[in-house]
């Protein structure tokens, strides 16, 4: 597990970025809500509205992430003000906590943009359950978020946009449809309905911090599609609470408040949520965990009891969430990964022609962004087959086909990179044989994304420009893909 998080790839130091920015980013806004006189609880909602702008805002564009940015305390100012006001009201502030459970998943069919506006309205009532702000502190409360936001976008936007000097990240959309055969709908009624679970058995287990439970099943169902999907994320929360709050008892309970080691050890907390989130979900909640503890030792609450129920609330929540996936509207995990397999394949056909194309000589060509979309595309194949390759997976068939398949695309898209550095020579030329070789690519995509047979082909033995080889690899390695995607409908390749 050491390995795959510190040992995990990172082109360009991106996720280093993403981490060290965050850090700077909310440390800055917290001081900047101290230094405006607002109290502790003010200075943690502020905190926490940095956090989530700089983590969960992941349009395309950096004029799209500041649009959404502005927005954020649209959504989150009037969810602040009703979870307070209804504080004293528990059957009104239970209905409404679940319409924006509901509400905020549903919102993802709007894309990115609708899946930062909806986490920020969950955590802001989130939040309010647990700071128990009164209806006098709301005009602080809401400058807090103001003032932390705008911290926030000024140094995403002005003193750190490292994005400007990217390509665009073409995050994928969900899975479309209409009704209750679009996906987020579905999602939308199995968290409101787990997060109902949630709720109720919570509060049975404690009528404090009930709403620990409510957010485990909200989290479990973030940045995921289908049930296997869901039932992996939930083991890896409850996993990465377990670990955390091992971790908290030598760390946060020593503590007892104090305020620069406290400082010191949420600063590296909110680091590891930032800089490991991308690889590891376990790894994440352990930091989250760890962060949750210090607030609570600031707030002078912290004892191993609490600990101890943040394990078993963050269990019944995983559980909600998993009923909720097994029994209601259940999303197989075939459907979705095939879909989204299909996507990455058609990506694959989508580089290889602007490569082809600007080997050609079109200066509008270029294949770059394209690539970002290929390798964001891929990064959701390998979250959609995570239940197969799952350590406690038993079907092994399965899981040896669903590796095979993630290592032929791992295989493409590294000749896609190999392609994509050529065109960029400017030495380098068009050959005549490219076009054909790119029809063949495009002959195989089909053949794979339609069900026909792909005729393999050898290619010759002749040394061949460095485009070309590519491609032909990029051809062979299609042909071998269609072995493990074609498995008979009675053991399907990716099933749950």
């Amino acid at each position: 597990m050491l390995k795959k998080v510190f040992m995990a790839p990172d082109p360009g130091r991106i996720r280093l970025r993403f981490a060290t920015r965050a850090v700077f980013g909310i440390g800055a806004a917290v001081v900047a809500c101290g230094l405006a006189g607002h109290s502790l609880t003010g200075a943690i909602t502020g905190g926490l509205a940095a956090l989530l702008a700089l983590f969960t805002v992941t349009d395309a564009t950096v004029r799209g992430q500041a649009v959404t940015t502005a927005l954020l305390p649209a959504v989150g100012l009037p969810v602040l003000a009703a979870a307070t006001v209804l504080q004293d009201h528990p059957v009104a502030r239970d209905a409404a906590f679940l319409a924006v459970v509901g509400l905020g998943v549903y919102a993802r069919r709007w894309g990115p943009r609708g899946h930062a506006l909806g986490v920020f309205a969950f955590m802001t009532y989130f939040a309010a359950q647990f700071l128990h702000p009164r209806t006098g502190q709301l005009a602080e409360l809401s400058a807090s978020v103001l003032l932390s936001v705008a911290i926030a976008a000024a140094v995403r936007f002005g003193l750190w946009c490292y994005e400007r000097r990217l390509p665009p990240a073409a995050v994928p959309a969900p899975p479309g449809g209409t009704g209750l055969a679009r996906v987020t709908t579905r999602q939308a009624v199995q968290a409101t309905a787990g997060a109902g679970f949630a709720l109720l058995v919570g509060q049975l287990v404690s009528g404090e911090r009930w709403y620990w439970a409510v957010g485990a099943t909200w989290w479990v169902f973030v940045n995921t599609t289908s049930r296997g999907e869901t039932l992996v994320r939930g083991f890896r929360r409850v996993l990465g609470t377990v670990i955390g709050a091992g971790l908290a008892l030598f760390v946060a309970v020593p503590a007892h408040g104090d305020a620069t080691l406290t400082a010191l050890v949420v600063a590296a907390a909110v680091f590891g949520i930032f800089y490991t989130a991308a690889v590891s979900y376990t790894w994440m909640m352990l930091w989250v965990t760890v962060l949750a503890a210090m607030l609570y030792g600031l707030l002078g609450v912290l004892t191993p009891s609490l600990l101890a129920l943040r394990m078993a609330e963050t269990g019944v929540g995983a559980l909600g969430a998993v009923l909720a996936v097994v029994f209601l509207l259940p999303v197989s995990t075939h459907s979705v990964t095939d879909a989204w397999i299909q996507r990455a394949l058609r990506c694959v056909h989508a580089c290889t022609a602007q490569t082809a194309a600007r080997l050609a000589g079109d200066p509008d060509a270029d294949p770059a962004p394209t690539v970002v979309e290929l390798e964001q595309l891929l990064a959701r194949v390998r979250l959609s087959v995570a239940p197969l390759v799952h350590p406690l997976n038993p079907m092994l068939g399965r899981k040896r086909r669903a590796r095979q398949v993630l290592a032929l695309l791992d295989d493409c898209a590294r000749e896609i990179r190999g392609l994509v550095a050529v065109a960029a020579d400017p030495e380098a030329s068009h050959d005549a044989r490219l076009a054909a070789a790119c029809w063949r690519v495009e002959a195989a995509v089909e053949a794979l994304t339609t069900g026909r047979d792909i005729e393999p082909r050898t290619p010759p033995a002749t040394t061949e420009p460095a485009a070309l080889a590519h491609l032909h690899t990029l051809e062979r390695t299609l042909a071998e893909l269609s072995t493990p995607l074609r498995t008979p409908p009675g053991s399907p390749l990716v099933g749950a």
